[in-house]
Order: structure tokens, then sequence, then C-alpha cells
């Protein structure tokens, strides 16, 4: 045996750990019994199984459903200053639009006498913690996070909406259920999901995928002013609705019924700020 290794002879019931060939122990009082392993092991699994309910209900039990009471909306706009988002070859970069839409929701919320909160109004950076604490910091909220989504498989296309707590499922498929009514438009789904914003909230909260940039025709579609006008107003309408009841809301005489992806000017120009931090 080389020097540094280590063996296991049995004795009696006894291990004895030999080094070099030398007894390292001969004690029955000082030596470990074979069975200490799986009495270690029976600890450790008790242990584990113990703490199972208490992972299980901490964020559920956190989260105050308010789906039906609020009076206040948080409305995040996604990325923002460094952070870029999505950015492909059909559409602006996905922190312009994003921010756009927001914008608009934010006022058809206003004017539908609900009380806003956004996490930017500007092209900034706003950490994901910093926007989990806005929200919660409000009282019978809701949160709403507007996106836009991307693919390498640039054929994929359609509207999303994401929850993590059970009380936010309702608003995510009313949110989902108002952009369907959008002429040709293709349903991604409703899906559970561990975002950040989510998962942290104390309030119903939920994060929209307005479409895909990656896709021409939906990247083409978020150059028309009137586009992310009609998205906005569809979200308005659910929000108000999941709130107040059907029928409640009444649309902007913005929003055109059918709205014609606009040409691109040689400028470039699609009714956003200019911003010169692409990445």
């Amino acid at each position: 045996m080389q020097l540094g290794e280590t063996n296991e002879r049995s004795r009696n019931g006894t291990v004895l750990l030999e080094f070099g060939e030398k007894p390292f122990c001969r004690s029955r009082v000082f030596c470990y019994k074979k069975r200490m392993p799986g009495l270690v092991n029976r600890i450790v699994t008790l242990a584990f199984v113990a703490l199972l309910p208490a992972c299980a209900s901490t964020r559920t039990a956190a989260v105050k459903n308010t789906t039906k009471s609020f009076t206040t909306v948080v409305v995040d706009a996604g990325h923002g200053g460094k952070d870029s988002g999505a950015y492909r070859r059909y559409g602006p970069p996905e922190k312009m639009i994003a921010l756009d839409v927001a914008q608009r929701l934010n006022r058809k919320l206003r004017e539908s006498q609900l009380k806003t909160v956004m996490t930017r109004n500007s092209d900034v950076f706003i950490e994901l913690n910093d926007r989990v604490a806005i929200e919660n910091a409000q009282k019978d909220a809701i949160f709403v996070s507007i996106h836009f989504n991307d693919s390498r498989r640039r054929k994929i296309r359609g509207f999303e909406t994401y929850y993590h707590s059970g009380v936010s499922f309702d608003l995510a498929n009313q949110i989902q259920a108002k952009l369907m009514t959008i002429p040709n438009s293709a349903n991604g789904g409703v899906h559970t999901a561990n975002f950040r914003v989510l998962r942290l909230a104390s309030c119903p909260a939920v994060l929209v995928e307005c479409g895909y940039l990656s896709n021409r025709s939906e990247g083409n579609k978020t150059r028309d002013s009137e586009y992310r006008e009609l998205l906005a107003d569809r979200i308005a309408e659910a929000i108000v609705e999941q709130r107040f009841g059907s029928g409640v809301y009444r649309g902007s005489t913005q929003v055109a019924a059918q709205p014609k992806p606009q040409a691109e000017s040689s400028s470039g120009a699609t009714g956003l700020a200019p911003d010169a931090t692409h990445r």
C-alpha cells in the first residue's frame, strides 16, 4: 500500500482504519461502526422530508389575492438602459417598444380611473430586485410586465402570457383572451414561469409577451404606432374587465379595428424615441 492510502478491515464488527499497513485504531471505543453511514443517511433523509412542506408553501401563502379588488396597477416595461432585450432585424429593440406599449397602457388605465405606478418611464436600467420592491410596496395592486419575444426559429409567432401564483391565473387568462381578438394573431398560450418579478410578487402578477420580434410579420407590426396602441388597448381592456366586469371598458378612439403595418421610412422611423445603445 502506498503512502496516503487507507484500508478497512472488520474484526468483531469493529472497523480498523489502517495507514501504511499500521493500525490507526484498534480500540472498539474510538472506532466507527459499519452501521454509522446508514444512520447518517436516515437522519439526513428525515430532515429533508421535514423541510419540504415549508419550502412548498412559503411563496404561495405570501400572495394576496386582489384580482377582483385592486385599485393600483404596477405597469412594468421590460429591460431598459444597457439591457436592450430582444433586438432583431424586423423590429426596434425590445426595450423601446415595451416602454412605448407600457406608456400607452398606463394612460388607458388612468383614463379608466385606476391608479398606476410605472417601474420605469424612460430608457433607464432597473434591477429586477428593484422592480420587485416597487410592486410589493403597493397596496391592493396587481403587476403587469410588458415584453416582446425572440427565437432563432423565425417562423414562431404569437402572444404568450405567464404567471407564477395560482391567484394570477385568471388575470393571465383574461389578458391572453383579449389579445387573441386582434386579427391574424397566433395563440402561444398561458404558462407558468419562475421569473423573479412573478415568483417574488406579493400580489397577482403576470408577464405578457406581445409577439416575436424575430418573426417577420410580428416584428414589422411593432413598427406601427397604431398596432402598439391596439396591443395596449387589449391589455387595458382585460385589466379593467378583470376588476369591474365585462362591458365596462371604453377603448380609445385612436385604436384602429385592423391596423396595417406601415412601411419603414428610409430613415428607419418607427414613431419611437431615438435610441443609440443598440446591442
